[in-house]
This record gives structure tokens, C-alpha cells and sequence, in this order.
């Protein structure tokens, strides 16, 4: 006779939308203080170039990956997820707080890119050679990591066109 299992589940807390409201406030604000402050140092954003737009989104992929993934910025992510950070198989704590709504953000690339891209474009115009550096250096370790990847799957590949060839 097979054991009977109880199904139920705790009910998860409800979304935390106060929390995600103050995180929208705070990236709205945030902006609007560089912008400030931009005006009151006289630091106009020049015209970008398409060349711009493609290192800031390569910056943007790379700075928002380190942080949502890698082991490096685990500490970051620690207090916000259930699981071992650097393990890779982290979820957002379900507080249904802003504990929750901090591990959200900071576990998916996607949402975390939004808050680079802006702080980095924010940085050019503040600090135009910090923020050129840190821009460019970002988009440089991105590019790696697409050179790394392709280079892995065009030798993966090789491999195993070469051992069909023997075979």
C-alpha cells in the first residue's frame, strides 16, 4: 500500500508591491538626482554614437551577470536569497518584504541590467573618466566572455567532429 503524501503547501506570501513601489521610487529618484546634479556641475551628456549604445549594452550585460551570478558578488546576494549564494541554485527569499523584493532584483540579469545601464550612464556624466573606464573595462570582460564561450563551443565542436572521423 503506497503512503499518502500531504499535498498542501503553505501559501506563499503575497507579492510585495509596497516594496517593489519604493525600488521603482528609488530608480526614478535616483535618476533624477544625477540629472540634478549633472545640471549643477554643468556635465551635459555629449551625443552618443551607436558605438556608444553597443559598449554601454555589452557594459550593461557583463556588470548585471557579475552581480545576478557570480560567485565574486555573492556577499551581495547572501541576505536577500534562500540557498547558497554562490551555488547557483539561489531563489529570492519569500518574505513577501523588501528582503524579497532586493532578492528579486538581484537575481535576475534582466532586472539588475536596468539598474547598471543607468548607473553606468549616470557615471559617464558625472565622472566621465571614471565612468568611461569603468564602461569599457565592463564591456571588455563581456566581450571575453562571448570570445570565451564561442571558443569553447567551436573546440567542443571540433572535438566531436573528430571523433566521428575516426569512428
Amino acid at each position: 500500500m503506497a503512503a499518502v503524501t500531504d499535498r498542501r503547501r503553505t501559501p506563499s506570501p503575497p507579492p510585495p508591491y509596497r516594496s517593489y513601489a519604493g525600488i521603482v521610487a528609488l530608480f526614478g529618484g535616483g535618476l533624477a538626482a544625477a540629472g540634478a546634479v549633472a545640471r549643477l556641475l554643468d556635465r551635459e551628456p555629449r551625443e552618443n554614437t551607436s558605438i556608444d549604445l553597443a559598449v554601454l549594452s555589452l557594459a550593461t550585460f557583463k556588470a548585471a551577470r557579475t552581480i545576478s551570478r557570480d560567485e565574486v558578488t555573492s556577499f551581495l546576494r547572501e541576505p536577500f536569497v534562500e540557498g547558497e549564494a554562490h551555488g547557483g541554485d539561489e531563489e529570492p527569499v519569500p518574505s513577501g518584504d523588501l528582503r524579497q523584493a532586493i532578492g528579486e532584483l538581484v537575481t535576475c540579469s534582466r532586472c539588475i541590467g536596468t539598474w547598471c545601464a543607468a548607473g553606468l550612464a549616470s557615471t559617464q556624466i558625472l565622472a566621465p573618466r571614471f565612468g568611461r573606464l569603468l564602461t569599457w573595462s565592463f564591456a571588455a570582460a563581456g566581450a571575453n566572455d562571448w570570445l570565451q564561450a564561442g571558443f569553447v563551443a567551436l573546440a567542443h565542436k571540433s572535438n566531436e567532429l573528430g571523433r566521428r572521423a575516426e569512428g
